[in-house]
């Protein structure tokens, strides 16, 4: 079976009929996928997702690149495992009409600090055709859930795909802003302080909104304006 034909098996539902491979195993355990994808989570973790190259991986697995490429088509290939993976540990609550805004929020929130243990990761979400199976069973699940609040398929659907990509965005920017802070001319980005210092120096009669409302500009913790986009969605969605 070539890596295509092996990506394309990925995508299948597990077979329970299928038997073990008779063949003799060789001495040495083969490199695997789940191994593959150990690595490259644990070279995101230490280094950052931009750091997480095909040859990298390869150099950390102590392999060649055509072992990796024997298990993994491409990069894109190597995202969508990575995603799926961080799909699988989510666990999703059974549909509640009761509180479904709860549960959806809560996933989005789940998810956001899973793409925050791995700088970058969720980069790795973005314009991802969504194949995986275990990235579709989240997908489902919320789909699931919403539809159980009594929002129309269409809004639901296309909610699903606006939350994910808020929330991939958003730990996106965090790990863009954690990578400038390492330098100390860009430190300032993190000083609310500096900030409102700023916004208040400007011309008042050019920013006369900006300069009067700095304060309510520069408040609030990142996760605190993550909850208030969140929350609109789902208040939107309730309303419509």
């Amino acid at each position: 079976m070539n890596p295509r034909e092996r990506r394309a098996a990925r995508h299948q539902p597990p077979n329970p009929d299928a038997g073990t491979d008779p063949r003799p195993r060789r001495r040495k355990a083969p490199l695997t996928v789940d191994q593959v994808v150990d690595t490259a989570l644990d070279v995101i973790a230490t280094e950052g997702y931009e750091a997480l190259t095909m040859r990298r991986l390869a150099g950390a697995l102590d392999t060649g690149p055509a072992s990796l490429y024997a298990h993994v088509v491409n990069k894109a290939d190597l995202d969508e495992l990575l995603i799926g993976r961080l799909c699988a540990a989510l666990a999703l609550p059974e549909p509640d009409p009761a509180t479904w805004r709860d549960q959806i929020r809560s996933i989005c929130t789940r998810i956001r600090d899973q793409y925050l243990d791995y700088p970058g990761i969720s980069r790795a979400a973005l314009a991802m055709a969504p194949t995986d199976l275990e990235t579709m069973r989240v997908s489902e699940g919320m789909l699931a859930i919403l539809l159980a609040g009594g929002v129309a398929p269409q809004a639901a659907a296309w909610a699903v795909d606006a939350l994910l990509l808020y929330v991939a965005a958003y730990c996106l920017e965090a790990s863009i802003v954690r990578q400038r802070a390492a330098h100390d001319d860009d430190a300032w980005v993190l000083d609310r302080d500096e900030l409102l210092r700023r916004l208040t120096a400007l011309p008042a009669a050019a920013f006369p909104h900006t300069t009067r409302h700095a304060a309510e500009i520069t408040a609030g913790t990142g996760h605190e304006r993550f909850d208030f986009a969140v929350s609109l969605m789902i208040d939107g969605l309730g309303r419509r």
